[in-house]
């Protein structure tokens, strides 16, 4: 039962995690289709400090052992590879 109880957790934790990753995402999807300006200081603040909690999250959860360190790993750079992208498409623009 507590091996079941600890899967259970764990499959929670990586859910959330995802689901904060999916919100980040969208963030940067709307910019990218608005292809407005990344380097906008209240665009910056928010992704940066959005990016920063993930990070904070995905260590916390890595710290209790509800998810493997290459999970979170894998996570925060899908974002920062979208973040790369958005980047690019701005200044190629």
């Amino acid at each position: 039962m507590a091996s079941e109880t600890a899967i259970n957790h764990r499959e929670k934790a990586l859910a959330l995690l995802k689901a904060d990753a999916e919100k980040i995402m969208k963030l940067i999807k709307v910019q990218m289709d608005n292809l407005t300006m990344p380097q906008c200081p209240l665009y910056e603040e928010v992704l940066d400090t959005q990016m920063f909690g993930l990070s904070r999250e995905i260590d916390f959860a890595v710290r209790l052992g509800l998810i493997k360190e290459e999970e979170g790993k894998s996570l925060l750079d899908t974002l920062e590879r979208e973040l790369s992208a958005l980047h690019e498409a701005f200044t190629s623009k």
